[in-house]
């Protein structure tokens, strides 16, 4: 299997905090068969900034350890950008990580409130051939409360990644309802664990998609770990249109 969306390097944000817990999780996720990582340190946050050359060289040095580990899990070097206005000049200027040096980029959206500007610039990054993928949908209380919201932004050309704690009932049984709605409304495309520690928000992702099974059925299942390996080869990711009719708000979900 392959995950997106972690936070395993060491010290560089509210992830692993040091080199030996960064070990066992990524022991953690090989003994459940995950094979390629993507490590997605927050960026442009409050309170982290984490620059291209630092998270490729936190990446360098986790590698060579898991080679001393002999533990043969691929890593590769990305962010997990914050939302900002000036992000289409920011990769411009070579500042930013995609996904494992695809087209494809992780975004955060801020948590209490969505940017009037947001699908303008989702616009803009899609023009300059790149295709932004809104990390945890399912967490925005906006997106819960109204998904035509999200709805808008897939159909005009973003993806989301669902987080596996959040259909396996990790994150409580409203945001595990709102995943699902997603889910079956073809809201999301990807799965990931957004893995942060050895315990609570940890690797999940075999869980993950067997809740994904139990909504969605297997077929499904095939289709978001297909996309997982076309992201990394750079490819399009061929994905189940959302319905034509907007999804109805999620009354009472918060």
């Amino acid at each position: 299997m392959i995950d997106i969306h972690c936070h395993i390097l060491p010290g560089v944000d509210d992830g692993a905090k040091h080199m030996e817990e960064s070990v066992q999780m990524a022991r953690l996720a090989y003994d459940q068969g995950i094979h390629t990582l993507i490590a997605t340190p927050h960026h442009r946050t409050h309170r982290y900034d984490n620059e291209q050359a630092s998270v490729c060289q936190a990446v360098e040095k986790l590698t060579a350890r898991l080679e001393a580990e002999k533990l043969p899990l691929t890593i590769y070097p990305s962010q997990e950008i914050r939302l900002h206005k000036e992000m289409v000049s920011t990769f411009n200027r070579q500042e930013l990580l995609t996904l494992a040096g695809s087209r494809y980029v992780l975004i955060e959206l801020p948590f209490d409130d969505v940017p009037a500007y947001t699908e303008h610039l989702l616009y803009n990054l899609q023009s300059q051939g790149l295709v932004p993928v809104i990390a945890h949908p399912e967490r925005y209380p906006y997106f819960a409360k109204d998904l035509s919201l999200l709805y808008d932004y897939i159909e005009g050309g973003a993806l989301a990644q669902v987080t596996a704690g959040s259909l396996t009932g990790a994150f409580g049984k409203k945001t595990k309802k709102v995943a699902e709605k997603m889910v079956t409304h073809h809201l999301v495309q990807l799965i990931a664990t957004d893995a942060h520690n050895l315990s609570g928000r940890t690797f999940d992702l075999l869980e993950g998609y067997r809740a994904l099974e139990k909504v969605a059925g297997k077929e499904t299942v095939r289709a978001f770990k297909h996309h997982t390996e076309q992201l990394l080869r750079d490819e399009p990711i061929r994905y189940v249109y959302p319905k034509k009719e907007k999804p109805k708000r999620l009354f009472g979900l918060i």
